[in-house]
């Protein structure tokens, strides 16, 4: 699940020249089960957004802090199939680093861990489902459009036996490439690590390139399979811990691209 204040990947956003980001936010949530896949990212206009300190409401979805909690309550139209996707996800932080990190030599690019581990529950109605685990809170935010700053770039997150670890690359248009592992302990604290091997793995069906930081990693499960943007579930070994990973690669020269904008509102509608 995404929340999107000037939704990176909207061309309506690129199409507008990008000015006012409140006129351009949505919601994104994406369910994988066997029995309930759903996509959902309907983009809205500003009458329809409403921002606090504690609090953000696109359309008919919202989140807000209640205590310790991220109380996020669903309301979308999945696509491009429409189907209800309702729920509540609430999400209770272990720990919080509390700290931005620069992805570029300028700072245009900054990637905050919000909350590397966290305790979270959902409750769907449509479709009906529950689930209870552990998962990962993070935000990125901007001051030019990703593919103004970067070629390409993946990620990838993990469980490492003490705490969490991420990794990230990325081919900056300028500058020198992004080459981060970093541990992220149960108290937040954020060190680097020494880099793994690089792992090439088979590329996605769309042909993007899916490569990581690991002492080994091959594909599981492709989660989503887009024309510039590939997630996916990996059995990875990372510090000789082995197990699932999450990894997410983007091509920002496809993105750019003149047809595959093209495409998009198939998948992200937008209203008012």
């Amino acid at each position: 699940m995404i929340a999107f204040v000037g939704s990176v990947f909207s061309p309506y956003y690129a199409w507008s020249g990008r000015g006012d980001p409140a006129n351009h936010c949505a919601i994104n949530v994406a369910l994988y089960g066997r029995q309930n896949h759903r996509w959902a990212m309907t983009e809205h206009g500003r009458s329809h957004v409403q921002r606090s300190a504690e609090a953000f409401g696109v359309g008919a979805s919202a989140m807000a802090w209640r205590g310790d909690a991220l109380v996020i309550d669903i309301h979308e139209t999945a696509a491009p199939i429409p189907m209800p996707v309702r729920g509540q996800i609430v999400v209770e932080p272990h720990a919080a680093p509390g700290r931005a990190i620069a992805l570029d030599q300028a700072g245009r690019h900054l990637w905050a861990p919000i909350a590397p581990r966290c305790s979270v529950r959902l409750a769907f109605t449509q479709p009906s489902f529950s689930w209870r685990g552990e998962g990962y809170f993070d935000s990125n935010r901007g001051s030019e459009p990703l593919e103004t700053g970067f070629r390409h770039w993946d990620w990838a997150r993990a469980h490492d036996g003490s705490g969490c670890a991420v990794t990230y690359r990325g081919a900056p248009r300028q500058g020198e490439a992004l080459d981060l592992a970093l541990h992220i302990d149960d108290r937040g604290e954020i060190s680097a690590r020494d880099l793994p091997p690089l792992q090439a793995m088979r590329s996605s069906v769309w042909g993007i390139e899916r490569r990581t930081r690991a002492d080994a990693a091959r594909v599981m499960r492709t989660f989503e399979d887009a024309p510039f943007y590939a997630r996916s579930e990996l059995d990875a070994t990372l510090y000789g811990h082995r197990g699932p990973a999450l990894h997410e690669s983007l091509d920002l020269d496809r993105f750019a691209s003149a047809w595959v904008r093209a495409l998009l509102p198939v998948r992200m509608p937008r209203r008012g």
